[in-house]
């Protein structure tokens, strides 16, 4: 995320400082229609980490690179 005086976008995995190079898209379900996109942000790193721990949980996921807005996360064919 950027705060106060940075001017690079961050991992959201816990403790991580790399810069994010991705942008794990997802929702829940059972609470969101396919156009409700929550953002977690991921370095090469923490990507498939941060996939998977959504992806056992049922939620959709679509990975977009950093600057690529996803409008939809639908659910898996």
């Amino acid at each position: 995320m950027i705060g106060f005086g940075e001017t690079t976008v961050r991992c959201s995995a816990a403790g991580c400082t790399a810069s994010a190079e991705w942008r794990v898209n997802w929702r829940n379900p059972r609470i969101h229609t396919a156009d409700r996109v929550k953002v977690w942000l991921a370095c090469e790193g923490h990507r498939d980490q941060l996939t998977g721990y959504l992806a056992s949980r049922g939620f959709p996921v679509v990975i977009t690179p950093v600057d690529v807005v996803a409008e939809s996360v639908p659910d898996p064919a």
